[in-house]
């Protein structure tokens, strides 16, 4: 059955409203740009709610080593996120197990660039457009998701509860990664919609 992670967590609120719907990963951005970055403080409290037995994913976008060793020094982040040009030595130096995400570029060689990670935890695949390293709301053809994959597979890009079954159906995932299709305002999760998500993925 796949794992579920709720990105883009902003609130203690919202982080103990995911892990009571039974989410197994809450993911909170350290991306200025992202209208769902968080402070090292929120993220602190966040982790704080997220309890024993539920991943804590922190997610970067072309930081720098300082940055990210910041964020490590003072929030308990099990994993990390990569979503930008990072290459393997740049996230293999932290100590911890990572995501690679990778968007989907019409011409990108996906075989190659999950080979280019091959000590990576999973490679999250996510929708691509010029510009912006996710987040998009958009979603990209699951036909191209390899089956079967020498590394787990997370899924993400406009998922929502409306067409999580239908993804799921075309191509087979180690886990699913939402953040906006569960959301009622940019950073504002919709708790019901959560759940429903939830629901949806473990029926």
């Amino acid at each position: 059955m796949p794992r579920v992670k709720i990105c883009g967590i902003t609130s203690t609120l919202d982080a103990k409203a995911a892990v009571d719907a039974g989410a197994d990963a809450l993911g909170v951005v350290f991306y200025a740009q992202s209208s769902r970055c968080v402070s090292i403080s929120q993220a602190r409290e966040i982790s704080q709610v997220v309890g024993p037995f539920v991943t804590l994913v922190g997610l970067f976008v072309n930081a720098t080593v300082a940055e990210v060793n910041s964020v490590l020094a003072s929030v308990p982040i099990h994993v990390l996120q990569f979503h930008g040009d990072e290459d393997a030595a740049f996230c293999e130096q932290f100590q911890r197990p990572y995501l690679k995400a990778i968007r989907m570029r019409p011409e990108l060689d996906l075989d190659a660039a999950i080979a280019a990670h091959p000590n990576a935890g999973g490679i999250l695949l996510d929708a691509y457009r010029k510009g912006v390293p996710g987040g998009t709301g958009e979603s990209f053809d699951w036909r191209r998701v390899p089956v079967p994959s020498s590394q787990a597979i997370v899924l993400a890009g406009g998922l929502n509860p409306d067409n999580i079954q239908k993804a799921l159906a075309a191509c087979d995932v180690w886990g699913v990664d939402v953040s906006g299709g569960v959301e009622s305002a940019p950073g504002q999760k919709d708790h019901g919609a959560i759940k429903q998500f939830i629901e949806r993925v473990r029926q």
